[in-house]
């Protein structure tokens, strides 16, 4: 696969957006093949170059020309860095940074996907006090009866009083 410049990736389970574009390309190879093989469906894979060439010569609006002359134009490709630097700047200035210290009261994002979970539970759970802020964002939380735990610094924030009702902590 390498040899045609193909990278095999795997996707994250429970997490929909990862092949969302090829959901969307699969969905319009298949229409262009509903409408080319009629009543016969036995036929499609005789038609499959033929819905390839009108899929691939076909514009496309998100990418604003079609894939065949994306492909194509690769190699002329300009970098806007400008304005790529100046999006990231603007991005940047809006994240906020959190500085945690030994003692604060914090939050827990519970990040566990279920498939029927409560669509209006809260998923922040606590309040715990962090014992030990570790470089690069770990933190280590203390439970009421004395276990401490690590988690990454962007799965808490600071609690406030009355930010969320106390909540008995489950399958952490």
């Amino acid at each position: 696969m390498s040899m045609y410049g193909v990278t095999y990736c795997l996707s994250t389970t429970y997490h929909p957006q990862t092949s969302g574009q090829v959901k969307v390309s699969n969905r319009g190879l298949k229409r262009i093949l509903e409408w080319t093989v009629g009543e016969n469906r036995a036929s499609w894979s005789e038609k499959l170059d033929d819905a390839l060439w009108a899929f691939r010569t076909a514009y496309k609006t998100s990418i604003g020309c079609t894939p065949h002359k994306a492909y194509w134009a690769l190699k002329h490709v300009n970098f806007y860095l400008k304005t790529a630097e100046k999006t990231k700047k603007i991005h940047d200035s809006k994240i906020k940074n959190r500085i945690f210290n030994i003692g604060d009261p914090v939050l827990l994002f519970n990040s566990c996907l279920k498939i029927f979970s409560g669509k209006l539970k809260t998923h922040w759970s606590g309040p715990f006090t962090i014992t030990k802020v570790f470089p690069y964002g770990t933190v280590e939380l203390s439970l009421p009866d004395g276990l401490n735990f690590k988690v990454n610094g962007h799965r808490v924030k600071h609690y406030f009083e009355g930010d969320v009702p106390q909540l008995v902590v489950s399958d952490l």
